[in-house]
């Protein structure tokens, strides 16, 4: 993962207020599969150091009770601690999480799981989020078949072979997103795919749209 995520979401702009309702939209989802009542503590696998979009770290800004929540980053996010006071923050891996067996209740990860690698890494950080959680993972991620990639804006590409892809990425200028290391898109056939080879059986797949189209996949495992 990389600030650099955040590069082309002006603060306070219009992708970074859409980007934020879409993902208020997606904490509902979320409270309502795993209600706060049910649970003491949440790992929120892979927040970021950027300070100045108005949806990243939404979990911390907007979960009411913030002692229940550790927030884990490879970046430097430990002002987490200072801006949301009861937020625990660790450092560490989101495919080599640094807990033990069940150690939180459930594992929350929100636009990370395509920012990891590839598909090897990605299986590897469900089965990661899967065993340090007791009751439930869930992780969101934009859906690769709507017309608009939304880190890039550019429409439709992204349909292309991978391969090809990344070098029109190359082309238009877009070099860190050209590397399977800080963009690899998934669907829901690969989110499905994950979970069977892992073995995983109660999971669903939730979605919303954007402009009448599924526009973000919200991968929900009870343990």
């Amino acid at each position: 993962m990389s600030e650099q995520n955040y590069s082309l979401q002006q603060s306070g702009g219009w992708i970074d207020k859409l980007a934020l309702k879409k993902r208020l939209t997606m904490l509902q989802t979320f409270m309502k599969e795993f209600p706060s009542a049910t649970l003491e503590h949440i790992l929120d696998a892979g927040v970021t150091a950027d300070k100045s979009a108005l949806s990243s770290n939404y979990l911390e800004k907007f979960f009411p009770e913030k002692n229940k929540i550790t927030a884990l980053s490879n970046q430097e996010a430990s002002f987490l601690e200072q801006e949301y006071p009861g937020v625990r923050f660790r450092h560490g891996d989101v495919r080599h999480l640094p807990f033990q067996d069940k150690e939180m209740d459930v594992v929350f990860s929100s636009a990370v799981i395509e920012h990891i690698g590839n598909d090897e890494n990605q299986q590897r950080m469900i089965a990661e989020c899967v065993r340090v959680a007791k009751k439930g993972v869930f992780i969101t991620t934009p859906n690769r078949w709507h017309p608009i990639e939304v880190h890039t804006l550019l429409p439709f590409i992204h349909w292309l072979p991978k391969k090809l892809h990344r070098k029109l990425l190359k082309f238009f200028g877009y070099l860190f997103y050209s590397q399977e290391e800080n963009l690899n898109l998934v669907d829901k056939k690969k989110l499905k795919t994950f979970c069977q080879k892992l073995g995983i059986q109660n999971f669903t797949i939730h979605y919303i749209k954007t402009w009448g189209i599924m526009s973000n996949l919200m991968l929900v495992i009870k343990l």
